[in-house]
Order: structure tokens, then C-alpha cells, then sequence
């Protein structure tokens, strides 16, 4: 579970980084072009996404109990 979670949480902060700086982070890492030319409204989205995967950080560290 806490992997799956973590899983998203980085692709998460990847859509934000295409979102705020239209870069990305899992091409730049394993190779491709880096670069995104997005419309406004879908940075809008991939940062929404992004800043939902920051709030789901703190999922890390409860109780498997807690979570839901």
C-alpha cells in the first residue's frame, strides 16, 4: 500500500513540475524530450495534481489502520 502511495505522490510532483515549469522529471530521468507545450488550462490541472500529491505526503506516515 505505502508503495503504491509513494508511486503516485512522485508522479504527482511530476505533473506539477509540468504544470508550473513544463518539465518532467521521469523523461528527464530515463531519457526523451523534457520539455511540454501545454494549454493553460491543463498546467492548471497538472498543478492541481501536483499540489493533491503534496497533501498526500503526510498518508506516508499514518497508521495503516488510519488509512482509508
Amino acid at each position: 500500500m505505502k508503495t503504491a502511495l509513494t508511486l503516485v505522490i512522485i508522479g504527482a510532483l511530476n505533473w506539477l513540475l509540468v504544470g508550473l515549469f513544463e518539465w518532467d522529471l521521469v523523461t528527464a530521468l530515463l531519457g526523451g524530450e523534457i520539455h511540454r507545450e501545454s494549454s493553460a488550462l491543463a498546467r492548471i490541472v497538472y498543478s492541481l495534481v501536483g499540489l493533491a500529491g503534496i497533501v498526500s505526503i503526510g498518508l506516508l506516515f499514518r497508521d495503516d489502520a488510519k488509512v482509508r
